[in-house]
């Protein structure tokens, strides 16, 4: 598993708990959470460079 898709998980499953949270429950910040959704959306999605691409 690559870094992109550790980093995208992290933000994801969070920010879709919180997003789910703030549809029940009003509470300040709570738009950051589809920010994390979007972010973690993007950074799986991101196509994993080679290790030749890097050197």
């Amino acid at each position: 598993m690559d870094r992109y898709t550790v980093a995208g998980s992290a933000l994801l499953v969070p920010g879709l708990l919180a997003y789910v949270a703030g549809v029940s429950v009003a509470y300040p910040g709570r738009a950051f959470s589809l920010t994390a959704v979007m972010a973690g959306i993007s950074l799986i999605v991101i196509p994993q460079p080679s290790v030749e691409d890097t050197r």
